[in-house]
């Protein structure tokens, strides 16, 4: 009987794919560019949403800075300071006609302004630095509570806000280090141009070159590394690994961060103006009270800020 050949069993081929279908994915020039990132929040929105985060959390912020303000009266400088009611009628007998008493409160608001801070002795200099970074990490642990959501109290704040100090003020020893060329640019031009050494505009244009990059360089650094003191205060962070986040954090866009960042001073001292050259008109005699209150307030303001804008650099 004839053998039948046996069906060779092949293993079924898949249809041909189209040549369209069979050619790889083009590599895009998108594919190619670095990643984007977000564009950061213009610097009055990030106010607007640092001031709307302590209108909703004001009980504790509130809180917060009267412990500081009053362990400062307690402890550090008092409710002492210039004397407000005497400078502005010294300042009178100078600044006359319709305009001298708003140009008189202007200098006292300038006067108060160079006195902040200043301490009597080094002893009370110490508890100043000492409630300056007690307070700093109460505020940033509320700020990071309060987004997160959490409820708690002005002594949580205090309490629970502690334990990272050591590595905060091992990032602040980086940032005070990082300062040193502005103070050094500072202090060569200031020499320069008392001591007659620059003369020619030409000299002390080239000093002034000088002195500006010196404050620049500090200020490049220090558009990375102030991140680093909120960084460091999350569990388990070490002051380098804080660092070198904070690096990561604002590369690319180190200039624009480091506009953000100066924009709190002018953003403060008008703050202040605003407030504080009606008392001086009007209520003399509680003007320096009305002052002392934003000094201790500025702290919590500056870290309300910075805070909200860090929150918006992690949004990349």
């Amino acid at each position: 009987m004839a053998k039948t050949p046996k069906a060779k069993r092949t293993a079924a081929k898949p249809p041909a794919a189209s040549p369209v279908k069979a050619l790889k994915p083009a590599v895009t020039v998108e594919s190619k560019q670095p990643k984007r990132t977000v564009k950061l929040m213009p610097v009055w929105l990030l106010t607007k949403q640092a001031s709307l985060l302590f209108w909703r959390h004001k009980r504790v912020f509130i809180g917060i800075t009267l412990v500081y303000g009053l362990l400062n009266v307690v402890l550090a400088q008092g409710l002492g300071g210039t004397d407000v009611g005497s400078l502005k009628n010294q300042l009178g007998q100078v600044f006359t006609g319709n305009t001298g008493a708003l140009t008189s409160s202007l200098v006292v608001f300038a006067s108060l302004i160079g006195s902040a801070g200043n301490s009597s002795n080094g002893t009370a200099g110490a508890y100043q630095l000492f409630l300056a970074l007690i307070a700093s990490l109460a505020v940033i642990w509320a700020l990071r509570q309060t987004t997160a959501g959490a409820k708690f109290r002005v002594r949580d704040a205090y309490y629970r806000g502690m334990y990272p100090l050591v590595p905060f003020v091992l990032v602040l020893l980086v940032v005070v280090i990082q300062l040193l060329p502005l103070a050094i640019g500072s202090t060569i031009y200031n020499v320069v141009l008392t001591q007659g050494i620059a003369v020619t505009g030409l000299e002390k244009a080239i000093w002034g070159v000088v002195f500006a990059s010196l404050a620049l360089l500090s200020l490049y650094l220090l558009s990375s590394s102030l991140f680093g003191l909120y960084i460091v205060t999350l569990p388990d962070m070490t002051p380098l690994k804080a660092l070198r986040s904070a690096r990561q954090l604002v590369r690319g866009r180190r200039w624009t961060v480091l506009r953000k960042i100066l924009f709190v001073v002018p953003l403060l001292l008008l703050a202040a103006a605003v407030i504080m050259i009606p008392f001086i008109l009007l209520l003399t005699v509680v003007a320096k009270y009305i002052f002392f209150l934003l000094t201790v307030f500025a702290l919590v303001a500056v870290h309300g800020y910075m805070y909200t804008l860090y929150r918006e650099l992690l949004r990349d």
